[in-house]
This record gives C-alpha cells, structure tokens and sequence, in this order.
C-alpha cells in the first residue's frame, strides 16, 4: 500500500537504505535491552544491589520492555489499512509521540540513575533562592520534555512540510486555518498548522526559559558541577 501510494518510483538500492535503516534501529534497541537486562540479572543475583536499588532496576528494565512495545504498537499504525482514506500512509503521531517520550523517560531515568552512584550529592543550605533555582529548573525540564513531545506530533504529521518560513508563518505571524478542526482541541493534535505553530511557540519558550535559568544561576554561589550543568543547558539549547 505504502509503494503503490507514495512511493512507486523507489529503486531497490533506496528501499535497501529505509529497510536497514529500520533493522538497525531494531537491533540497537534489542541490544539496549540486553545491556540492561544480564547486568541486572548478574548483579541482583550476586547481591550487590540495595533494597531500593532493587525497586530502580525493576523500574528501568520494565520501561525498556514497554519502550520496545510501543516501538511495535506505533509500527503497527502504519500498516493498517484505514478505510475512506487517501492520505499517505504514516504511524499514529499519537503512538509516535508515546514512543518518543518513553525513551525520554527511560534515558533521564538512566543518565540520574547513573550520576547518582557515581558522584556524591552535595550538601547545600536550602535557601530561598536555592528553592527557587530548583523549582525553575524543575518548570523548565516539563517545558523541554513537551517540546520534544510536540516535536513528535510535528514529525508524525508531515507539519514541517506546512510552513518554512520563520518567524511569521507565510505572511501572517498567526495563520488563518489555526483553528480550522472542529471541535477546537482537536487542532492541537491533528492539525498540522497548528502543531507546526505550537512547536515553534514552545521551542521559542523553553529556550527563553533556559536562558532565564543560566541568568538566575549566576547570582546564586553554586557548585562548579552544578554551574557546569547549567552553562552546558545553555549551550546546548543554542546549538538546538
């Protein structure tokens, strides 16, 4: 269905590219899996793990499994016949997105897991401007984290195709067709306007979110780890 409508003028040599491309993918997956699956098995049954190290690991090896599962469940999207319709064939921008945050989940999990064991926390008087600085960086990660969401939305509709111009979209800061599905909410998730726009607004907010956070962060005495972090924040958002 997918050759006959889309792309009926592939050569093998392209159709070979997407097919490992797809394979590898899959492969690298599996053997993520594995990567967190014997060592755990290996260190739980030596003994080396703690009563709550026990709960983490569970955990991160559950959502790897699940994280495999929506890889399939979203797959699946795309090779369903949809009847009465005549729109190229693409996975569900809602299980694409599903998968996408998982493996966001999965990886923050691991990268705090990880520094956890591997550098000591530091003890720092909980001040009010400290308090401050982490519910702001707290706010900013939930910013981040629907930007990318977004992104997967954006991807899963072709919403990049839409528009290229920036900042306005065409000729219009706000687009005529924004609000063109009915009922209005569904505009957010299937309309590729509005997608493409809400992807632009939440980029340009967590990237002045960032910027806010690295400002605030000087003003505060922190630890030279901790003012790495934020400067490394910072330069990557640029650079994004």
């Amino acid at each position: 269905t997918v050759f006959n409508s889309l792309n009926h003028d592939m050569t093998l040599t392209e159709f070979k590219f997407i097919w490992y491309m797809e394979y590898s993918h899959r492969m690298w997956g599996r053997v993520v899996g594995l990567a967190y699956i014997l060592p755990a098995a290996y260190f739980w049954q030596k003994g080396w793990l703690s009563r709550p190290m026990k709960g983490c690991v569970l955990a991160l090896c559950g959502l790897v499994c699940f994280q495999g599962l929506l890889g399939w469940y979203m797959v699946k999207s795309g090779l369903e016949e949809k009847p009465d319709s005549y729109d190229i064939p693409r996975v569900s921008q809602y299980r694409l997105a599903a998968h996408l945050g998982s493996a966001l989940v999965l990886y923050s999990a691991s990268l705090w897991t990880g520094l956890s064991l591997l550098l000591p926390r530091h003890k720092l008087p909980e001040t009010h401007q400290l308090l401050r600085l982490r519910q702001f960086a707290h706010g900013t990660t939930v910013l981040i984290f629907l930007t990318a969401l977004s992104g997967a939305f954006v991807a899963g509709l072709d919403a990049g195709l839409v528009y290229n111009s920036f900042p306005k979209m065409g000729e219009r800061w706000i687009p005529d067709d924004l609000l063109a599905f009915s009922p209005v909410l569904r505009n957010i998730f299937e309309n590729p306007t509005t997608v493409q726009f809400d992807h632009r607004i939440l980029g340009i907010t967590s990237f002045t979110a960032v910027t806010a956070l690295y400002l605030f962060s000087r003003k505060i005495p922190l630890p030279r780890r901790t003012r790495m972090a934020v400067t490394s924040l910072l330069a990557v958002a640029c650079m994004q």
